[in-house]
């Protein structure tokens, strides 16, 4: 059995807006969702900007006696889970409940949950520790909730794959929904790690952007002063679901998912090979599950971290898998504006992707200033550009090598 997979409904939450609409209108305009760190103190930190989600109140999500039951990763993909499935307008009953899934990855899941709790262990031990500690904080338990939430009573899993959780997540729920396993499927990622512990990992890696003094230009892939990422929080979740499925409640359809594919670099905890093998074999496996030609392809939503190993290694995978292709396809990194969401980044990317499909609109590069000249192709610099596309690729890499690729067709009947 082989199902065909359509998108038919997107809900975002990020630094650039809460609500999809709110992102794509941000995104479009090339808004950066980049500031000064408020959720602690971090003045002594070498890294002192993120993309905070702004303005954010749980309880328009979650029942005032649960919050405490929830890390804000969860809160976030409670909350745009709900955005998801009302722009879906999913119903789900009992007549359906048993074939709609969950599928809802974090790359680290309740940091914030765990520093508080280590300290109240420090202060008072065990008897400090609050019973709702482990509910709160394990990566699975935004799938639950949202399971809970829904009524949701097919498949119900999570993955942690570091930076491409989100969109093995979403590739996954896909071939769920492809072998017959489930009809619909709540899919993507949530993050929320901008905490001390959090921030002060990725710093001490030197991994992050320092340009503390202009946060809105720190987030620069592709361009030849970018000096690392910017952390980034919130939740990128899509509705898949069986095309007769969604045909026969007459779902409005972003874009049909086609391919696939996830390999590893075997290779390095946190670098890139510099041939970028495994990049070039996501991207092969997608297009060859699709049966379409690199030719066809038109968009890419880059991975695009504004990293010195990043933006060239994934160009180059781009420029083997593409060849000469490659200089004519479009191709932007939305991080410059949102940052990087980590295990949730796939998901809000995904959900751009479609949303890219739908529109014909490709959202820009913000801070491309002075392309690195490894870095030589299209990557849509400042505006976001109207353009036929019939075919984008959302590429996802993370540490340990862990690659994911999706291709969206635009829909046809």
């Amino acid at each position: 059995m082989s199902r065909r997979v359509v998108v038919t409904g997107v809900g975002l939450v990020s630094p650039v807006g809460i609500g999809t609409q709110a992102n794509w209108k941000a995104l479009t305009a090339g808004t950066s969702g980049i500031g000064p760190i408020t959720r602690f103190d971090a003045s002594q930190y070498s890294a002192r900007i993120a993309g905070e989600v702004k303005g954010f109140d749980p309880l328009r999500f979650v029942d005032k006696k649960d919050v405490k039951k929830m890390d804000v990763f969860i809160q976030f993909a409670l909350a745009a889970s709900q955005f998801a499935v009302d722009d879906a307008r999913l119903e789900v009953t009992d007549a359906n409940a048993d074939y709609v899934g969950v599928f809802i990855a974090s790359g680290i899941g309740g940091f914030s949950t765990i520093e508080r709790e280590h300290i109240e262990l420090q202060k008072g031990g065990p008897r400090r520790i609050s019973p709702f500690f482990i509910p709160a904080s394990i990566i699975n338990l935004a799938a639950g909730q949202v399971s809970i939430r829904f009524n949701a009573r097919g498949p119900n899993l999570a993955t942690c794959t570091a930076c491409t959780a989100s969109a093995h997540a979403i590739g996954e729920s896909y071939e769920i929904i492809r072998r017959g396993d489930a009809d619909v499927m709540i899919a993507g990622g949530s993050e929320a790690a901008i905490t001390p512990m959090g921030v002060g990992g990725f710093a001490a890696m030197r991994a992050l952007s320092t340009r503390n003094d202009e946060p809105a230009r720190a987030s620069r892939p592709f361009d030849q002063d970018r000096d690392g990422f910017v952390m980034g929080e919130g939740a990128g979740i899509v509705i898949l679901e069986e095309l007769e499925t969604a045909r026969r409640r007459g779902a409005s359809v972003y874009a049909e998912l086609v391919g696939y594919g996830l390999t590893s670099d075997a290779y390095h905890l946190t670098g890139q090979p510099e041939e970028a093998h495994g990049a070039v074999r996501a991207m092969g496996m997608a297009l060859k599950k699709a049966c379409i030609n690199p030719a066809e392809v038109d968009y890419i939503n880059a991975h695009g971290t504004s990293t010195p190993i990043n933006d060239p290694t994934e160009t180059l995978g781009v420029k083997t898998t593409f060849g000469e292709h490659a200089y004519k396809l479009a191709m932007s990194s939305t991080k410059s504006m949102t940052g990087h969401l980590l295990g949730a980044a796939g998901g809000l990317e995904a959900g751009i992707t479609a949303l890219a499909v739908k529109h014909q609109l490709a959202p820009p590069t913000i801070n491309l200033d002075r392309p690195d000249p490894a870095c030589d192709l299209d990557y849509v610099p400042h505006k976001a550009r109207p353009m036929k596309i019939r075919y984008a690729l959302s590429n996802s890499f993370g540490f340990g090598g862990t690659n994911g690729t999706l291709l969206m067709k635009r829909y046809e009947e």
